[in-house]
């Protein structure tokens, strides 16, 4: 304690105070006025002294703690039930330990889900490789007849076509979970968007015979991103479409209230199995009638979009009946 030289500064000042104090007494006044100035000096600095040592040794506990945080364990709780300055650094240090021990979780979580990202990517993309590298394979071989080779042509247009779509909805999603795309925030109306989140479908309904059926509010909107919602409500459509058999229906229906605009999408496909319902938003999750090709990514997304809008999205499905997803966009605020 004593090295410390605010310590060293105060002693000598005390001191030096009690000396004139005692000096002064013993030569204006008698020698039992001194000692009892002398006593007294004697006791405030012994109490000065026991006091800074204290709050020395509070401090020293208070380093300790730093240190075995800084090793990691943030386990301790340091705070007291007592007022004043010393009590509240402590307190103001506890919170931030357990502010550092919350990012520590987060980034060990956020680590994990990296690694299995990778995993699940790299198993995503290794199955169209090794398709096309037999194809490549085989389209070397210069007896193989016409007919072969454009079916084999096809088949790698396919898979490329396919590993463009999942690279691009990947990095995607890396740009959403990174939080580098800044949403924007404009007045979006729901017919326009329902209608340019249709376009890009058109061909499959077609192909599949489905009925689409839109009907709604024309003057429904909310504060949002039109690009990206369309994005996700494309994703959420193309899946209906896949799961819908031919000649069946899909229905949009959108209307807007003082709380939320509604976008509800309806099908009567296959239906979703109910022990799939609480994963179907995960990234790379494929439920029991999930389709070959399906790669678990574009419910995902969609999931992102929204949710990243301050929107909600819900499901509600049963097999053999068909599925509904439920879309809400809250009032926002200012």
């Amino acid at each position: 304690m004593l090295r410390n030289r605010e310590v060293q500064i105060l002693l000598t000042i005390s001191l030096l105070i009690s000396g004139i104090g005692f000096t002064i007494a013993a030569i204006f006044n008698s020698m039992l006025t001194a000692s009892v100035v002398l006593v007294t000096s004697i006791l405030l600095i012994s109490s000065t002294l026991i006091f800074t040592k204290w709050r020395y040794r509070e401090i020293e506990k208070l380093s300790n703690y730093l240190q075995q945080i800084s090793n990691g364990d943030f386990q301790l709780d340091v705070r007291d039930n007592y007022e004043g300055e010393l009590s509240l650094l402590k307190s103001q240090i506890y919170k931030v330990t357990r502010m550092l021990s919350e990012q520590g979780t987060v980034l060990q979580e956020d680590k994990a889900n990296l690694t299995n990202a990778i995993s699940d990517i790299s198993h995503q993309l290794k199955t169209p490789l090794t398709s096309m590298m037999m194809m490549a394979d085989l389209l070397d071989n210069h007896r193989l007849d016409g007919e072969k080779r454009r079916e084999f042509t096809r088949n790698l247009q396919v898979q490329l076509k396919r590993m463009e779509w999942l690279v691009s909805s990947l990095l995607k999603l890396s740009k959403i979970d990174a939080g580098t795309i800044a949403f924007k925030k404009e007045k979006v109306f729901v017919a326009p968007l329902i209608q340019t989140a249709v376009e890009p479908l058109l061909v499959p309904i077609d192909i599949k015979m489905q009925n689409l059926n839109v009907n709604g509010d024309e003057e429904a909107a909310f504060i949002g991103d039109n690009n990206w919602t369309a994005e996700a409500l494309i994703n959420i459509l193309k899946n209906c479409v896949e799961h819908t058999a031919e000649g069946g229906e899909i229905s949009i229906l959108f209307s807007e209230n003082a709380l939320f605009t509604e976008i509800t999408i309806t099908d009567n496909g296959k239906g979703i199995a109910k022990e799939d319902l609480p994963s179907i938003f995960k990234r790379f999750y494929k439920g029991k009638n999930a389709s070959d090709d399906s790669v678990g990514i574009g419910l995902a997304m969609a999931y992102q979009i929204i949710t990243s809008q301050q929107g909600d999205i819900e499901v509600k499905s049963e097999p053999g009946v068909g599925t509904i997803f439920q879309i809400k966009f809250y009032k926002q605020v200012f």
